[in-house]
Formats: C-alpha cells, structure tokens, sequence
C-alpha cells in the first residue's frame, strides 16, 4: 500500500488554514434620493440584491444618515442580519467624495484600503452611493481598486444605473459610446465643450453621455439646443424608474419648439448626443 508522503501528512496536520477573507458588494440604491416620496424598493431592486444587502452588517458610505435610511427600507422587506444600531458604516473621506477619487496621477489617487480591514478580517463589506450604482457617476471607485489589490472578491450588485438606462431609452448607439460626467459649469468652457463632443459624436458614431445636477438641468439644456447643430439627437432623461420622470430623443431642430421648463429641475438628468 502506497504511504502518504510527508509533505501531504504535514500539510494535513498543524497548518493553520488561511484567513478568509470577506468580499466587497457594491449595492445600488434606489434613484429617488432627495425626492420628496421614496419609491418602492421592489420597482427598482430585484430581490436578491435587497437580499444580499440585508446579510451585510459592515458599509462604506458617502453619507452616514442616508445610509443608515436605507437600510431601514431595506428592513420592511427582507430583516437585517444585524440591527441598525449594531452596522458598522463609514463615510468616504471628503478627497474620494466631494473631490473625486481618481487624480490623473500614477499613484497619487486615494488609497482606500483603510477602510476595508473589516473585510481582510473575513467580514463581508458593503459599498453604497446616495444613488445608483457606487463607482458609476458616483464615488467609489478607489474602494473597488483597494480591494483588488487586497485581493478580496468585488460583487457587483444589480440595480439602476441610470447613465445606462437612460443610453438604452435613447435610441442612440449603444455599441459605441462615453460617459463624460459633467460639463464645465463656465458658459463659454462649456459651449466649447459641446461643440467638441459633438464633433466626435458626428464623425465617429460614438454617443456622448453626460450629467447635470438639477438646479443646472435648465441651463445646460438651454446652451445645448443654442449651441448643438439641427439634424444632431439630443436625448435628455430625468427621473429614471421614478413617477413622472421621462426621457425624451429628438433632433435639436423639434428640440427648439419645444417649452425647455418641460424638463423638470427637482431630478438629476441625465443628456446624450449623437447621430
């Protein structure tokens, strides 16, 4: 009979597994933040996201009190594996938050990883924006980063992401296209600007998306009819899986008839230009 080795009895006996190591989850939240009436989670989360979401008692956040509201949405629904009182939530430093987390130098962008010694301990961790999906138009992104390079696994959670839905809504080419975020808030910066993706948009095919904050929606809107030639789509959307939002493509010539005030200003918007 065949002797096991002393290297597989070894192994066997008296070695310490290794650690496990908790997973990050990015989990999505709905697009109503600031609305005056929340929505129904069901209407925009599937189940199992609210499901994994209850099982999570660790977060990292741009906002505490959002957070934490949220979270009791979430607790009507599916009950959470720890209380309210007992989550363990951390905000994003203001440098990743307000001031973004990627700086353009090799390097010199936010190191989050502080913020996951929970999960390198084997807890499971979430990562939340105030709407949507962290990470996407919103921030995070240097969590996700840190986590890689901790290697711990990253689990994308499904739910809106509005730059997304409102490309899909738009008739515009989703095969080919950029998220740009936002525009520079200057008028003439910005008219530059448009005129620049426009260019690129014509003669690549390529879709230019973009945000506005509300009380700006207007304002851009405005500058993009004036400034975008006829034949060119614009496609704008506000309020995406929300009551009342809309989204509407046309070229800019049907887009100079229409009343810019029937854009509403109390939701974030999102805009699309093309072919």
């Amino acid at each position: 009979m065949t002797q096991p080795s002393k290297t597989s009895l070894s192994d066997a006996v008296g070695q310490p597994a290794a650690p496990r190591l908790g997973r990050l989850f990015l989990v999505p939240a709905p697009l109503d933040h600031g609305c005056a009436e929340p929505t129904r989670l069901e209407d925009s989360l599937p189940s199992g996201t609210l499901a994994a979401a209850a099982q999570i008692t660790h977060w990292i956040c741009e906002n505490a009190r959002s957070a934490r509201a949220y979270l009791k949405r979430i607790s009507a629904i599916v009950p959470l594996a720890a209380p309210l009182q007992a989550q363990h939530i951390t905000e994003l430093p203001r440098l990743a938050h307000k001031k973004g987390d990627h700086s353009g130098a090799a390097g010199a962008e936010y190191d989050a990883a502080g913020l996951l010694e929970a999960a390198r301990a084997g807890a499971d961790m979430g990562l939340l924006s105030e709407a949507g999906m962290p990470g996407i138009a919103d921030p995070g992104s240097a969590v996700v980063r840190a986590a890689h390079r901790l290697g711990l696994p990253v689990i994308p959670l499904v739910g809106p992401v509005s730059p997304v839905l409102a490309l899909a809504a738009s008739g515009l080419n989703g095969q080919n296209f950029a998220f740009i975020g936002y525009l520079p808030q200057n008028p003439d910066e910005r008219v530059q600007r448009i005129r620049a993706l426009e260019a690129y948009a014509i003669k690549t095919g390529q879709t230019q998306l973009f945000i506005e904050t509300p009380y700006r929606n207007r304002a851009l809107l405005q500058a993009l009819v004036q400034t975008l030639a006829p034949q060119t789509l614009l496609a704008v959307a506000w309020g995406v899986t929300l009551p009342g939002g809309r989204i509407i493509s046309q070229p800019v010539s049907a887009w100079r008839t229409m009343a810019i005030d029937a854009v509403a200003a109390e939701w974030p918007a999102v805009f699309a230009i093309g072919r």
